[in-house]
């Protein structure tokens, strides 16, 4: 009885998300409603307050999921390693391509801003330490500067990537990301 009442919950949780990602494709959190998700969804309000407080609320595990599975993938590599540092590159580009439509969505103008924010300062902080360790104490704001240009320059490359349709593949992506990050323009010769 457990399982089949975790399916449901399951199943109603995916078809809100759903509804969600394909609203914020044509408009902002801003300009949908309740009303709006739960038709599109096919459930009834009681059944959409029963997981949710509000569309936002939704927004906010929507993109709490994402965080979290980035945070985990970042976690599992050392970035100091060149080898690994590629491969957690490619790891996070895969992600995206095989959660394009979400993330496209959310990176869009409709989605919501702050989510690009803590997107770039989850992996900041993970560079940031990590570049630390490499870097002579009085060199560390360079370095913070450092990361913050690249894990931007990376994100709005994804975004445009996305938009592009992927034409290249995760791994000629994450060579881009990767020469760029680390070799600079340079690397474009």
């Amino acid at each position: 009885m457990n399982s089949k009442l975790d399916r449901r919950i399951q199943y109603t949780r995916m078809i809100l998300k759903e509804s969600l990602m394909k609203l914020l494709k044509e408009k902002p959190i801003s300009s949908i409603t309740v009303k709006e998700l739960c038709a599109l969804a096919d459930i009834n309000r009681s059944t959409f307050y029963s997981h949710y407080s509000d569309q936002y609320d939704l927004l906010t595990q929507v993109e709490e999921e994402i965080i979290q599975d980035m945070n985990e993938t970042l976690l599992n590599y050392n970035i100091n390693q060149d080898e690994e540092s590629f491969q957690m590159i490619e790891k996070i580009v895969e992600y995206v391509a095989a959660n394009s439509d979400i993330c496209e969505t959310l990176f869009s103008e409709n989605g919501d801003p702050s989510f690009k924010k803590r997107v770039m300062m989850l992996a900041h902080d993970y560079t940031v330490k990590s570049w630390m360790s490499s870097y002579p104490v009085d060199d560390s704001i360079t370095s913070e500067y450092a990361s913050l240009f690249a894990i931007s320059g990376s994100i709005h490359i994804l975004e445009i990537w996305l938009k592009n349709g992927m034409d290249k593949t995760p791994k000629e992506m994450a060579e881009i990301i990767n020469n760029l990050t680390n070799k600079g323009l340079s690397s474009l010769r």
